[in-house]
């Protein structure tokens, strides 16, 4: 046999393909070909194949042409995952492998030159292609690659630590060797229950309002901006938000962990103790547009979508780059992105919770009650200062509340506030009533949906119909107003939305001070 053909995956966007590794021996000039589209990582695999298999034991075919095809041509191959299934290539086209087994599983791994097998990324995407399509083939990774990928259940996902272990599974049944040693099937791993948090509420003394805006954010998934001097412990509470949510379902959690696995590999840095944990992202505020949304070729996702299903939190605001901050203004309504490049186009979800801190002004003090500490800005300064954040920008944050600083004599006589698991309760009654009466969080209602799910008092209707003119509110402005009324309500256990909680909800779209 001179031919043979290994099925693999490759990576697009969030799905995973099938490719075909054709791998072709024949007679003529010694060479190693690899067409079909392959990225430089792909082509180096020639030399890391050739060293595995001669360290493994094996006879490279030097003496012949070989030509492997990666199809479809017209698909992006990248990163080593090739290597496992052309090494396979090359030794079943030289008849050393059993051509039935191979066709019954895919292949992926990356190759040592010492033939061991190392993690690629993507494995639990992969696992999810197989178990969308309902192939009934067998998944074949390296071990820490195959312990992410058995999470998705539903596939036959093998480990293998060295090639010698794929070739003794993949080998001919004989009368003098006996049958082949098959892999290790992992079988999927029992549900996991999330841990708690070691960032407690608790441990933020004071800031009564800024704990209940985090509350209602944390009811609704309402986006949050807080305000405040440096030191008033924004990022404190920023970083007990995720405390406060309700654990990621087996559907959320396989989703968030695919997309953590695209950008590294092995188990993407989620251990099986944090598998149902919501992921926290805080990206330095040198962050550039494409780190932050995604990109790159071939396209990765960015933060955004490696907070999927948890919190993104941007301390500094204002001294990230302006073209960063824009461009999670489509994100933010579609909780998707999509990144179109001349070549090719990937979309990656991108359902986060933004949660962002700022100064009120260059120098941080503006309006601080605290003695020795005053603003020297200028009022251009602060203008210009506050004016890095566009308008379309604010007006898709749902909560925007001041921190103010808490002097240090009350600071240090202040008992401890609620902890995070009474909150959490809270959180968790609302959330119940929100996916019971309309089956999603009130920050995703569609304007069409207000009417049926966060209907008004009439006295409320009115007071708000004059807020709104006064105020000079858009329209997203204004039915933003009306989820977090809603939310509110719903922590409270009303039904109907009445003039206490708009007038609460009304609090929370103040303007920046000095604005």
């Amino acid at each position: 046999m001179t031919l043979a053909v290994i099925s693999s995956r490759a990576l697009d966007g969030l799905q995973a393909p099938e490719v075909q590794v054709e791998v072709h021996l024949a007679n003529g000039l010694p060479s190693f070909t690899l067409v079909g589209l392959a990225d430089t990582e792909v082509k180096e695999a020639r030399e890391r194949v050739r060293a595995a298999l001669s360290t493994s034991g094996f006879a490279f075919p030097h003496n012949k042409r070989i030509t492997v095809n990666l199809a479809p041509a017209d698909l992006p191959k990248e990163s080593g995952r090739f290597d496992l299934p052309i090494a396979l290539g090359i030794l079943a086209a030289d008849g050393q492998l059993d051509a039935a087994k191979l066709a019954q599983a895919e292949f992926a791994g990356e190759l040592s030159l010492a033939g061991e097998l190392r993690p690629v990324r993507g494995a639990l995407a992969l696992a999810l292609a197989l178990r969308r399509e309902g192939s009934p083939r067998s998944l074949v990774l390296p071990r820490a690659s195959a312990e992410a990928a058995a999470r998705a259940g539903g596939v036959r996902v093998c480990a293998a630590n060295h090639l010698m272990d794929v070739v003794r599974a993949m080998r001919p049944d004989s009368a003098e060797d006996g049958p082949a040693e098959a892999l290790p099937v992992l079988p999927p791993p029992p549900p996991a229950v999330a841990t708690a948090t070691t960032a407690d509420l608790r441990d933020v003394r004071g800031q009564a309002a800024a704990k209940r805006a985090l509350e209602i954010a944390a009811a609704g998934q309402h986006s949050l901006l807080m305000v405040g001097p440096p030191g008033s412990g924004k990022s404190m509470l920023a970083q007990r938000l995720a405390g406060l949510l309700p654990p990621m379902d087996e559907d959320e959690a396989l989703a968030a962990a695919a997309l953590q696995g695209l950008a590294t590999a092995g188990t993407g840095g989620l251990a099986p103790a944090r598998w149902r944990e919501r992921p926290h992202r805080a990206p330095h505020h040198s962050a550039s547009a494409v780190a932050l949304v995604g990109g790159g070729s071939p396209p990765r996702p960015g933060e955004i979508s490696l907070a999927h299903g948890g919190v993104l939190f941007l301390d500094e605001l204002p001294e990230f780059p302006r073209s960063a901050l824009e461009a999670l203004r489509e994100p933010l309504e579609t909780r998707r992105i999509t990144i179109s490049r001349a070549a090719r186009q990937a979309q990656f979800p991108a359902a986060f919770q933004l949660v962002a801190a700022m100064n009120p002004c260059p120098c941080g003090w503006l309006g601080a009650q605290v003695a020795g500490r005053a603003c020297r800005c200028t009022p251009e300064q602060i203008t210009r200062y506050q004016g890095r954040l566009s308008g379309p920008l604010l007006d898709r944050i749902d909560l925007q509340v001041e921190v103010a600083a808490v002097p240090p004599a009350e600071l240090l006589a202040q008992a401890e506030g609620e902890p995070s698991a009474t909150v959490a309760g809270r959180v968790a009654h609302a959330a119940a009533r929100q996916a019971a009466r309309q089956g999603r969080p009130n920050a995703l209602l569609e304007a069409a949906d207000l009417d049926t799910h966060a209907a008004l008092a009439p006295a409320a209707a009115q007071f708000l119909q004059q807020a709104a003119t006064r105020l000079g509110w858009s329209g997203r402005g204004l039915h933003r107003v009306i989820k977090v009324a809603r939310t509110i309500a719903d922590l409270a256990g009303a039904d109907q939305i009445g003039v206490p909680q708009l007038a609460e909800a009304l609090q929370y779209r103040r303007a920046l001070p000095g604005s």
